[in-house]
């Protein structure tokens, strides 16, 4: 059975930092000890930090390879090579590829990126090809009038591991600020005229489609052993609903009466790592920064960069009080438990071998080795 010891380490542990040594025997963590090995072949770290592999429960960074500039569309199986290797270079040993089903208006060629992407999973998955372990997190638009027809032929597909309930409509959620959603729609080269339209469209829609959308995801998901997220909540009835309909994940929270009524009814809660990477929301909701330190954050998700996630675990120990394997954790334990993976997330016994090796750089935490499985992929 193939031996890797990586020793001379700091390892951040469930509760603690030891400088110490973790010995790596078919794909799983086989021991653990304090100080430093002096077995033939054994890898010095030179102090680096040994964390867990990152599990990620929300990236569209898959979108982003296939619509690399505006008119360029990507192949889709380079895209999603191209998705995999930018993960696992961030760390991401667990990712959840976060795909849209349905849309309103923002991008026509969603569906297609979430059909390709489910094709191409089931091309690569197995193959032995992808840096990274692939699970699917299905962004379900509760307004869309296809998204039943669309989340029908995937729903029970064995690689879902999330499903969240969204609604992009403008004045909600996200987009609350709807002064904010006319500049988005102009940006995309709309008239005032057509924006208008839009907005009365949508609302009218909304009010026609989203309850019993929600009611008919609500009932098809009800059997899977899947973890449902309400997504970009705004108020505390948006959290009473939720939790009335079985929902125990808020995902993005953008006001903070909602993240406090979240924990307060027993939600976990997911805030997004670009948060508080660039030190605030790209659109003006609340800052994540702000949510961690009123304790009102189990995990983050990279939601657009993948390289956010482990510079938002060290950045949370320098502006939001918490030590070091907490805020590891919330890239870790935590996402691993709401995606009901507890095979990983720590550095623990007979747990798997996916282990970071993390140097920091003038305050700049660099992801320099990635294993998965014990096998060594960047």
């Amino acid at each position: 059975m193939t031996e890797t010891i990586l020793t001379n380490a700091i390892l951040v542990l469930r509760d603690d930092l030891m400088r110490g040594t973790i010995v790596i025997r078919g794909g799983k963590i086989a021991e653990i000890f304090d100080g430093i090995s002096h077995a033939p072949g054994a890898i010095d770290v030179d102090g680096d930090y040994l964390m867990p592999g990152v599990v990620d429960v929300h990236t569209d960074n898959l979108e982003r390879q296939v619509q690399p500039r505006v008119n360029a569309r990507w192949p889709s199986r380079s895209a999603m090579l191209s998705h995999d290797q930018q993960t696992a270079a961030a760390g991401v040993t667990t990712v959840l590829d976060a795909l849209c089903v349905g849309d309103l208006g923002f991008d026509v060629d969603r569906l297609k990126t979430f059909q390709d992407g489910v094709r191409d999973l089931d091309a690569l998955a197995d193959t032995g090809l992808l840096k990274s372990e692939h699970f699917l997190h299905l962004r379900c638009e509760t307004p869309a009038h296809d998204v039943i027809d669309l989340v029908d032929p995937v729903i029970d597909h064995p690689r879902v591991r999330m499903v969240s309930f969204m609604d992009h409509s403008p004045g909600v959620g996200q987009y609350a600020d709807i002064n904010n959603y006319r500049k988005i729609r102009r940006r995309a080269g709309m008239t005032e005229v057509q924006i208008e339209d839009r907005i009365v469209t949508l609302l009218e829609q909304r009010d026609r489609l989203r309850r019993p959308n929600r009611d008919a995801l609500l009932a098809r998901v009800r059997h899977l052993d899947v973890s449902l997220a309400s997504h970009d909540d705004q108020t505390v009835e948006n959290i009473a609903e939720n939790v009335a309909d079985g929902i125990m994940i808020s995902e993005f929270p953008v006001r903070m009466e909602a993240a406090i009524a979240a924990r307060a009814s027993g939600m976990t809660v997911i805030a997004g790592a670009p948060n508080i990477v660039r030190g605030g929301s790209h659109s003006g909701n609340v800052g994540a920064a702000d949510l961690v330190r009123a304790g009102t954050v189990d995990a983050f998700a990279s939601d657009y960069v993948p390289s956010a996630l482990v510079e938002a675990a060290f950045l949370s120990v320098e502006q939001c009080d918490l030590t070091l394997p907490e805020a590891v954790a919330m890239i870790t334990d935590a996402p691993a438990r709401m995606a009901r993976l507890p095979d990983r997330g720590r550095l623990e016994m007979g747990l798997r071998a996916d282990i970071l090796r993390v140097r920091m750089f003038e305050g700049t935490p660099v992801v320099r080795q990635v294993w998965r499985a014990g096998e060594r992929v960047a």
